[in-house]
C-alpha cells in the first residue's frame, strides 16, 4: 500500500499493475510490458531473483527495467540481482524521494542503488586480491575509448559527467555507452558497473 501511494504521488508515473507472487509478476510484465518493475526479493511461488531472471531472459521484455526491493542488503542478493539484470537495488526503508529517483533512473536507462548497497558493491570489489579480476569474454571487442568510458560508468559517472571528463559532447558519450552495452550484451548501466569492477577496470 505504501509503494502504491508513493507511485501515485508522482504525476510522472502511472501504476499499471500489481502482483502478489513472482509468477504473477512475470505474467503481468509480459501482458502490460511496463517501463519499470518494482520487484520484492522475497516473493511466494517464484522468488524475486528468479522472476527477475525470467524477465531479463525474455527478448520481448528488453525494455522492461527491474528495480529490486529488499529489507536486507545481503551481499549475495545484491550481486545476484545486478548480474541477473536488475536496474537498481533499493532498501525498502529508503527515503521516498530515493525510491522515486530509482524508478525514474531505471526508466531512463540509468541505475540507482541505495547508498549502503553501493558501498557494499565497492567494498567487495575493492577488497579483492590482485589477480582476482574476471575479464568479460567480449571486453576485447571494445575500442580504447570505449574501455575508458566503461571505466567511468563503473565509477558512477552519468553521460554528462563522462562528456565533461573526456571533452566530448553528451550525445557522443551516450553513443559510446550504447555501443558498449551492445558489444557486451549488457541490459543497462547497472550491469556495466558490475562488468567494470569484475574486469578490473575500476579499483
Amino acid at each position: 500500500m505504501g509503494l502504491r501511494a508513493l507511485v501515485r504521488s508522482d504525476a510522472g508515473l502511472e501504476l499499471v499493475g500489481e502482483a502478489e507472487t513472482g509468477r504473477e509478476a512475470v505474467a503481468l510484465a509480459r501482458s502490460v510490458t511496463p517501463d519499470v518493475v518494482l520487484m520484492d526479493i522475497r516473493m511466494p511461488e517464484l522468488d524475486g531473483l528468479a522472476a527477475l531472471r525470467e524477465i531479463s531472459a525474455d527478448p520481448a521484455l528488453g525494455g522492461v527495467h527491474v528495480v529490486m526491493l529488499t529489507t536486507f542488503e545481503l551481499d549475495e542478493y545484491v550481486f545476484a540481482a545486478l548480474q541477473a539484470g536488475a536496474s537498481g537495488f533499493m532498501i525498502k526503508d529508503s527515503e521516498p524521494t530515493e525510491l522515486l529517483r530509482a524508478i525514474h533512473a531505471a526508466a531512463s536507462g540509468e541505475a540507482l542503488m541505495s547508498p549502503s548497497v553501493t558501498r557494499t558493491v565497492i567494498e567487495t570489489f575493492a577488497g579483492r586480491p590482485a589477480g582476482a579480476a574476471s575479464e568479460h569474454p567480449r571486453l576485447g571487442e571494445l575500442t580504447e575509448r570505449e574501455r575508458e568510458v566503461l571505466g567511468l560508468v563503473g565509477q558512477g559517472l552519468n553521460n554528462a559527467e563522462i562528456a565533461e571528463r573526456l571533452w566530448i559532447t553528451k550525445a557522443t558519450a551516450r553513443t559510446h555507452v550504447s555501443h558498449i552495452m551492445l558489444k557486451l550484451g549488457a541490459r543497462d548501466r547497472a550491469q556495466l558497473v558490475v562488468i567494470a569492477y569484475s574486469s578490473g577496470l575500476v579499483r
